[in-house]
């Protein structure tokens, strides 16, 4: 009895024990914890407020340029450098260092958080403040020429809508080449300051330990420099067979168009885009004319459509203050100031302050523009919830944002979809191999400019340091290189036909966030069409799926809550793959090799 009485003392005592030997590393391990949280609290709150300052000073800049009136630049000056210096701030770095020195301790969602903070200060760093207030400038400046920019043709002021309408349109080669050289004119304002960019962009992010402005933006994926030239460099590889039978038949194409010999490379300004990233323009599918279904539409009605589609599926609808706070519509032409007419979608302030700068017109281009745009909106909305801390309130990763809008946009193309929006006959015959041949001169034709072109200019712009005299040499370098594409004209260094590209400016180093949701987006819609709908890819109709609801909220609502490649295993069952895409458009090819026959390819067979 004593025997055993003592044998059990013995174990309570020694639990006992053992309970207060391992209570102290987990006393000390919760109060890190709240300590941490608090910080993050406190962070959280000062960082939401200062956000939501520099979003409403950016939206009055974008939406109301008066040219020679500087008190926007003004604002958006003091907002961001608020906004610099206190995410910037040495106090916030050494802390959140500090912290993630302890990471295994922590919550995931709370180094998330700090890994969050950490990259944002290496934008900012105060460090080195003088040169984050000198870079804040810099990209004011450059944004107001950009974007207040009087676009001329022999003299006559003309709009960028106007420049895309002849571009898309006109058969007049001479009419042609005057729009495409006045689009480019602005490059040669934009030369010196994107130069200033690169100095002060790379200095800034060095304080930090990044080698550059490139492969710092690139680690917010989580991937060195080098691993996403070769993810790019691997998927214009993958597509490059079918874009080299694209672009053969678009030399020929073009040549009866302009009734003009083959040439050997596209000069750039016989195509659609200003860029000659779409070239879908130039065909026309019979029996899928929604501009003509579209024409007597008012702006609003499109973007009402668009809203329809995203509650149909089961998504709230918008929050008045988006009708009440957007700028959809093009001003009036005797507005007595400009806006920035790239589609945009805001999320002002990481809450429900969310806002479209578009200018709507009722055409199908538009059309699919809006479901794209929403596509951002509704992705904000889904994420602004309990579960997601304001500072992780962002795509799984900056693609997943553009693939969930371009996956409605080319979710609302479809005939199935249009046929039950009324906008074209359910009997009418459309051309699928015509059809599948237009989305390939959008889908495909955008890879190797995306991955290719402005992928491979960013790098060497600031990770290579390419000297500016030679900015232009090397952009149509690259266009040659990859998109088969020539300029029509000398384009000597006095031009920068780089920087009339908007994203060079002012959402630099990013570009291949498109690439990477073009290939993520087929991916996507390869699988809600198969595994949901129970549809073929290429005629699917969304509209009313609840069941594509749920699955895109699944996607959606964790915002950068997560590992963006664990997510998108759990929601479709593959790592990021060109395959969906290259099945999707499969088909086509038998076609183009048909075509061809005869013709003389001048891109190589691999790159």
């Amino acid at each position: 009895m004593n025997m055993k009485k003592l044998l059990v003392l013995s174990i309570l005592f020694t639990t006992v024990f053992s309970c207060k030997e391992e209570s102290k590393p987990v006393s000390n391990q919760e109060t890190l914890k709240a300590e941490v949280q608090a910080f993050l609290d406190d962070y959280t709150k000062e960082y939401v407020t200062l956000y939501y300052n520099s979003a409403l000073a950016e939206w009055d800049a974008n939406t109301k340029i008066i040219p020679g009136d500087t008190t926007n630049a003004y604002k958006v000056q003091q907002a961001n450098e608020a906004f610099a210096k206190f995410t910037g701030s040495v106090d916030v770095i050494e802390k959140t260092k500090k912290f993630l020195e302890q990471k295994d301790k922590l919550d995931t969602v709370q180094v998330r958080q700090l890994n969050t903070i950490l990259y944002t200060a290496a934008n900012n760093p105060e460090t080195v403040s003088d040169l984050v207030k000198k870079r804040i400038s810099a990209e004011n400046a450059q944004n107001e020429t950009l974007f207040g920019y009087d676009f001329k043709v022999n003299g006559k002021s003309v709009t960028t809508g106007e420049i895309d309408k002849i571009l898309r349109e006109s058969n007049n080669k001479t009419e042609r080449l005057a729009y495409w050289e006045a689009s480019k004119a602005v490059g040669k304002d934009l030369k010196g300051g994107l130069e200033t960019l690169r100095e002060l962009r790379n200095q800034t992010v060095k304080a930090l330990g990044y080698d550059d402005y490139f492969t710092y933006q690139v680690s917010d994926y989580g991937m060195t420099r080098q691993e996403m030239l070769e993810e790019m460099r691997k998927m214009v590889k993958e597509v490059w067979p079918l874009y080299r039978e694209l672009h053969t038949w678009a030399r020929y194409e073009l040549a009866k168009k302009y009734n003009a010999e083959v040439p050997d490379y596209i000069p750039a300004h016989w195509l659609p885009n200003r860029w000659g990233q779409d070239w879908s323009a130039l065909v026309n599918v019979e029996g899928l004319d929604i501009d003509a279904a579209l024409a007597d539409k008012d702006p609003e009605w499109i973007v009402k459509e668009g809203e329809n589609f995203y509650k149909s599926i089961g998504f709230d609808p918008l929050p008045q203050s988006f009708y009440e706070k957007s700028s959809m519509y093009p001003l009036p032409s005797d507005a007595p100031y400009k806006k920035n007419n790239h589609a945009s979608a805001w999320h002002m302030d990481l809450e429900n302050d969310l806002r479209c700068l578009m200018s709507v017109e009722p055409t199908a281009e538009y059309y699919e523009t809006i479901h794209h745009e929403l596509g951002h909106i509704y992705y904000y909305q889904a994420y602004t919830n309990p579960n997601v801390p304001p500072l992780l309130r962002e795509g799984a990763n900056r693609g997943y944002h553009e693939a969930i809008g371009s996956l409605l946009g080319l979710a609302a193309m479809q005939k199935p979809f249009l046929v039950n929006k009324g906008l074209i006959d359910a009997n009418v015959e459309i051309d699928e191999t015509q059809n599948l041949l237009k989305e390939a001169l959008n889908y495909v034709v955008f890879l190797p400019f995306s991955a290719g072109v402005m992928t491979e200019f960013e790098n060497a712009l600031y990770a290579e340091n390419l000297p500016k005299d030679e900015f232009n040499k090397k952009w149509w370098e690259l266009a040659k290189h990859y998109q088969g594409m020539v300029p029509p004209s000398d384009r000597g260094e006095e031009f920068c036909d780089a920087a009339s590209k908007t994203h060079i400016n002012n959402d630099a180093a990013q570009y291949y966030d498109y690439a990477v949701s073009y290939i993520l987006l087929f991916q996507f819609h390869d699988h809600i069409a198969k595994n949901i709908l129970k549809q073929d890819p290429h005629a699917t109709n969304y509209y009313g799926s609840k069941e594509v609801g749920d699955f895109l909220r699944s996607v959606l609502e964790t915002g950068a809550n997560n590992d963006w490649r664990v997510l998108l295993k759990e929601s479709i069952g593959s790592e990021m793959s060109a395959k969906p895409m290259l099945d999707y458009f499969a088909p086509l090819m038998d076609y183009l090799k048909e075509q061809n026959k005869g013709r003389t390819y001048t891109l190589p067979e691999t790159l």
